[in-house]
């Protein structure tokens, strides 16, 4: 079957070219990047109150599930050498249609995201700098992280990728110290007993963990500025799970040794470092947590951006979206529109509210991917990507999996979360329609 569009990107944006400069190890630090943010430092707390002392267990099956999705990921990424991830595998498997809305929500996931790390600097900038963590204080700090880290990201791909190679590191630091000292406290006289488990309680815990592991499908987004993408981005996705898995799910262990009233806590991770390493521990891990956001934010946008260049580029959104500069050879329009929503969504949201709102946009993205994993590897599609570099095994139980964790999880969103999610659905459609409308006019013109 013919294909009507090209497996990777080829109209050119208005400006200049993306630089290909980045390597395995620069996807591998985007992608930890991205998944270590707030989550790690804040949401202990939150899955304690689900969960109880089934937290360390269900934050493990948590990696494994991501593992799952993950995978799809990889092999799909194999696939392609342009900017864009799940946005350009769900074009070639499914359709323009489809794949708008689902780099739409896509873009939207990293706005959001980047606005709940954002709410969550404050609370932890606020544990010290209390009138910074409500009113105008939370307003100028927002506003201040938004925009610093939108203009390393205008600046250059390599600016950026430096910026998030050594926030990633500072922020690996002090969580590891934190481990190791964290699991010599670790005994089984310290854990609680584990409460009975109810089914919503578990789907609410499930919801939380997508946000907890979200991140790592960014490494796929930037491929077009990769040297060898279709080998680089398969080891990347992969390095990320396993590293974020080990991190997370010893945290948690820690935290619900260290802290009887985890569930309590605002500051779980710094209020169980000041228990192990006293009042020096707590406020290096805060040190940590504030490198991780910084690091976070910065990844959003860098990605973020991208999505929306995607987009722009394909034409289903207008090309303004995807002009790069010509010197700096970034898509300078979509990190100034990224970072502009993000600012909104973080002085209009809680951190809690916003990392539900991710993690629903977040179901789609996923569900799309796996089952573009899927449609890819039949001969009909053959002439829509390259071939795959890797290859998850078990023929389609992987991706058949994917799709079900992905879709599953989503029962434990509230009604007002797939509420929203259904409504920037629909303004999704919305805009494809009129940027539909834009092309066959533009046709009907020529």
């Amino acid at each position: 079957m013919a294909s009507s569009f090209p497996p990777h990107p080829t109209p050119q944006a208005p400006g200049a070219a993306l630089e290909r400069s980045l390597g395995r190890w620069d996807l591998t630090a985007i992608g930890v990047n991205q998944v270590i943010g707030t989550a790690v430092f804040l949401m202990p707390a939150q899955i304690a109150g689900l969960v109880g002392a089934w937290g360390p267990l269900a934050v493990l099956a948590g990696g494994l599930a991501t593992l799952v999705v993950g995978l799809c990921f990889a092999e799909a990424g194999s696939r392609f050498e342009g900017t864009g991830g799940a946005y350009l595998y769900t074009r070639a498997a499914f359709g323009r249609f489809t794949s708008f809305e689902v780099g739409w929500l896509a873009w939207f996931t990293r706005c959001s995201s980047q606005a709940a790390v954002t709410a969550g600097l404050t609370l932890a900038v606020g544990r010290y700098v209390p009138v910074l963590a409500t009113g105008w204080g939370r307003a100028g700090l927002v506003a201040t992280a938004t925009f610093v880290f939108g203009a390393v990201t205008w600046q250059g791909i390599r600016q950026s990728a430096w910026v998030v190679n050594a926030l990633t590191i500072g922020k690996l630091l002090p969580l590891a110290i934190f481990l190791a000292t964290g699991l010599a406290w670790v005994s089984p006289s310290r854990l609680p007993a584990l409460p009975p488990l109810g089914v919503d309680d578990a789907l609410s815990a499930g919801l939380m963990l997508i946000f907890l592991y979200g991140g790592f499908e960014v490494v796929g987004v930037p491929a077009g500025e990769a040297r060898d993408p279709r080998r680089h981005v398969p080891f990347a996705l992969v390095a990320t799970i396993a590293v974020v898995t080990v991190l997370f799910s010893v945290s948690q262990l820690v935290a619900t040794a260290t802290l009887p009233g985890l569930a309590r806590s605002a500051t779980p991770l710094a209020d169980a470092a000041q228990v192990t390493l006293g009042a020096s521990g707590a406020l290096f891990i805060t040190a940590g947590s504030l490198l991780a956001m910084a690091g976070n934010i910065a990844g959003q946008v860098l990605s973020g951006s991208r999505f929306l260049y995607a987009l722009g580029e394909q034409g289903d959104l207008p090309r303004w979206f995807a002009f790069v500069h010509p010197r700096r050879h970034t898509p300078t329009h979509a990190v100034l529109f990224t970072s502009v929503v993000a600012l909104a969504l973080a002085l209009t949201g809680s951190f809690a509210a916003l990392a539900a709102l991710a993690a629903v946009a977040r179901l789609l993205v996923y569900a799309g991917t796996c089952g573009a994993t899927l449609a890819l590897r039949s001969p009909r599609w053959s002439g829509r990507a390259g071939p795959a570099t890797f290859t998850v095994p078990g023929g389609p139980l992987v991706p058949v999996l994917g799709v079900v964790v992905s879709l599953g999880v989503g029962a434990g969103a509230t009604r007002a979360q797939l509420t929203a999610g259904l409504a920037f659905l629909a303004l999704g459609a919305v805009l494809f329609l009129l940027a539909r409308t834009r092309r066959s006019g533009s046709l009907g013109s020529e």
